[in-house]
């Protein structure tokens, strides 16, 4: 084996530049200079028009939280108003569920609510975006900076 990937999109996913940079670069490698650099978003930016109320809120959490730390980009937007579809989507299934309850008569009898489908779908859209912008744990360490706690060790001074 070459030590290549043989399959694209396979592996871990590279951390951001700016990330890299953040962290003081602790794997010491070349950083790629030519990555591609986009704007910032920022708490002000308009939510999309087809996000409900409940998208709407969370839309405002999200960049309230992200936009500070400077990991969001305009590039960002789509999977931020997924992370928010998916998140207006889960509380529309969850209604529905205790509306309805969670099994419905049909013609041929009792089965199970459709909107438990829908719930789950949701909760797997919203791991999955919620991972690439890092709003679970393991996403946030991978993506959270380690220059602060280097600067507070009190033994670094003697190692320069």
């Amino acid at each position: 084996m070459t030590g290549k990937a043989l399959v694209p999109g396979r592996g871990r996913k590279p951390k951001p530049t700016a990330v890299k940079k953040r962290q003081g670069n602790p794997g010491k490698r070349k950083l790629n200079e030519n990555e591609l650099v986009s704007e910032q978003l920022t708490i002000d930016t308009s939510p999309p028009d087809d996000l409900n109320d409940d998208g709407i809120v969370m839309w405002h959490f999200v960049l309230k939280e992200l936009c500070p730390q400077g990991i969001v980009l305009k590039t960002d937007l789509e999977t931020v108003a997924n992370y928010c579809i998916a998140y207006q989507n889960r509380k529309t299934a969850n209604a529905d569920i205790k509306k309805y309850g969670s099994t419905i008569e049909s013609d041929s009898g009792l089965k199970r609510n459709p909107a438990y489908t829908t719930l789950k779908e949701a909760m797997a859209d919203m791991a999955k975006f919620g991972s690439l912008l890092g709003l679970d744990p393991s996403s946030r360490s991978r993506l959270m900076s380690n220059a602060d706690t280097q600067s507070s060790n009190p033994f670094a001074e003697l190692f320069q």
